[in-house]
């Protein structure tokens, strides 16, 4: 049974089997991950053709007669200031996943810190205030790597205002992390409803074709 440190005081906490005891598959990881990855992108990148490029409704100069080459319009890609051609438009790079193969990656992103012992549980509800120098000092006694990633609910404010501060330190909604998230932490903090909230979401049974859009 894998276990995690209780960050400050207290005895180790066991984690469940099935959501950190997974084997890491590395490809359904990374096809996840690079899925994450590109559902933030905001795809407004945009440029002009030469039928938006304001101007160049005239002929430059006439067909024949002057020894240069033909010209039809001054808005030419060809020319400067002229249109782009193949250039980038607005678009979406949402790529599909699975949702049975999403919950499989983040329980084999999660068993990867279980096996090294990198997975750290901290008690939320004795931190009625903010305190960063309470929180360098407990986190400072965890010999784990870095950098870290805490993962709280949004009612813990004060132990996210207490973490967010610290060097090497990444503070994030457990809602809101992803895959891609937990495998550039070199540790991770869950706090109690976090941990239960991340297990869940982890175990959850899917129904059978169902599907889900990366950022699920």
């Amino acid at each position: 049974m894998a276990e995690a440190t209780r960050i400050g005081a207290g005895s180790p906490v066991e984690l469940d089997e099935e959501a950190f005891g997974a084997h890491f598959n590395m490809p359904l990881v990374h096809e996840s991950a690079m899925a994450e990855l590109a559902a933030r992108r905001q795809g407004t990148h945009a440029t002009k053709t030469r039928g938006m490029v304001r101007g160049g409704g005239a002929k430059p100069w006439r067909q024949k007669g002057t020894g240069r080459a033909r010209a039809g319009s001054s808005r030419s890609p060809i020319w400067k200031g002229g249109g782009t051609v193949f250039g980038p438009q607005p678009r979406h790079y949402t790529v599909k996943v699975n949702r049975k193969a999403r919950r499989a990656a983040l329980r084999s992103a999660l068993s990867v810190h279980a096996d090294r012992s990198s997975v750290g549980v901290i008690d939320a509800g004795s931190w009625d205030s903010p305190s960063t120098k309470r929180a360098s000092e407990e986190f400072g006694k965890w010999e784990a790597p870095r950098p870290a990633l805490l993962l709280v609910t949004e009612e813990e404010s004060g132990v996210a205002l207490s973490f967010r501060n610290l060097t090497d330190t990444k503070v994030l909604p457990v809602d809101n992390a992803g895959i891609s998230d937990i495998m550039r932490a070199g540790s991770i903090i869950f706090s109690d409803a976090a941990l239960v909230s991340i297990t869940e979401r982890a175990t959850k049974p899917v129904r059978a074709g169902s599907t889900a859009e990366a950022g699920e």
